[in-house]
């Protein structure tokens, strides 16, 4: 991993965490050829329970990650939860700064109750879904708005 890395919790709304996710939305337009390719509506500052930013050693922002509750409450400790816009810059890709961020999006959902993760990524992002795979996430059916989805790949993880 670059060097001091720092992993904190930021405002949604923040300059850094938008322009991380306004770099993924470029991205991801790309790899599918338009900009329709989210079922569901997209995450907000009200439904995000958590979002998180890594920084390098000089404040640049590296890469990104949240967490929206699926369950009305945590009280019964049989939460789930969905990561949504997990992000690390091209840059920063290959140094352990996604594994970082995945980390933790895993110790901040225990934190808030949540017992089981879950994310969606797409076919076009194979990189993704290896990354998933390799840290211990295994593949699950579509859920919610990504039942039915042709590019929709599901996967959890027990917490």
């Amino acid at each position: 991993m670059q060097d001091t890395v720092t992993i904190r919790s930021e405002s949604w709304d923040a300059p850094d965490g938008a322009a991380l996710r306004t770099a993924q939305r470029v991205e991801l337009d790309a790899r599918y050829g338009c900009d329709d390719h989210e079922p569901g509506s997209a995450p907000t500052a009200a439904d995000v329970a958590t979002f998180l930013v890594a920084r390098d050693g000089s404040g640049t922002a590296l890469g990104c990650g949240g967490l929206r509750l699926l369950d009305a409450g945590c009280a019964d400790r049989k939460c789930k939860a969905e990561i949504k816009r997990m992000y690390v810059a091209p840059t920063a890709r290959g140094t352990g700064v996604a594994t970082a961020v995945l980390r933790a999006l895993e110790d901040a959902a225990r934190t808030l109750g949540v017992t089981e993760l879950v994310l969606e990524t797409g076919t076009a992002q194979p990189d993704a879904i290896r990354f998933y795979e390799r840290e211990g996430y295994r593949r699950i059916e579509n859920f919610g708005a990504y039942l039915g989805s042709a590019i929709s790949v599901c996967y959890g993880r027990t917490l």
